[in-house]
């Protein structure tokens, strides 16, 4: 049993690196997940400020699925990515989308292919917190930190022993 226990980090590992692999790995290393953080109110009250969402490309879309799509090209805002729902629309012609808190619809039309993928995880104000890690402040200070701890020894020294 003992055995056994001493393996059990490195399964839990495993299962952990699975399953990142099959359900979370984003599109830029070839999976169907995208990530991102709310700007603005257009999706208020279903999506906030600075919520950290994630998206997972679908085969279709329905009407009232909250989708992440880019403006497409040639639109003015081109490449831009949106949160809104599916109002109505279709694959063919293109969807209606509009945010929550928006008394229009938008003024685009995107198609299946301009869609990055379908809501299916969100972790409200988790995006402040990561905006922040990627500041350039919290990236001085951990590059501070680990030329400190490297500059002064990083390893508690042992006492000397006296020789025998």
């Amino acid at each position: 049993m003992r055995k056994l226990l001493r393996y059990a980090p490195l399964a839990v590992g495993l299962v952990l690196v699975l399953g990142w692999l099959l359900f979370l790995r984003p599109v830029a290393l070839g999976g169907a997940t995208s990530y991102t953080v709310v700007s603005g109110d257009s999706m208020d009250p279903t999506l906030q400020q600075n919520d950290f969402i994630v998206m997972r490309a679908q085969d279709e879309y329905r009407i009232g699925d909250v989708v992440t799509y880019r403006i497409p090209d040639g639109d003015p805002g081109a490449g831009h990515a949106i949160v809104h729902r599916l109002i109505g629309g279709d694959a063919e012609t293109g969807f209606v989308t509009q945010g929550d808190n928006n008394p229009e619809p938008d003024p685009w039309k995107p198609k299946p292919e301009d869609i990055m993928g379908r809501l299916e995880l969100q972790v409200g104000g988790a995006g402040a917190w990561l905006m922040y890690l990627r500041s350039p402040l919290a990236v001085g200070m951990l590059a501070a930190g680990l030329s400190a701890y490297f500059v002064l020894g990083g390893q508690p020294r042992r006492p000397a022993t006296a020789p025998a």
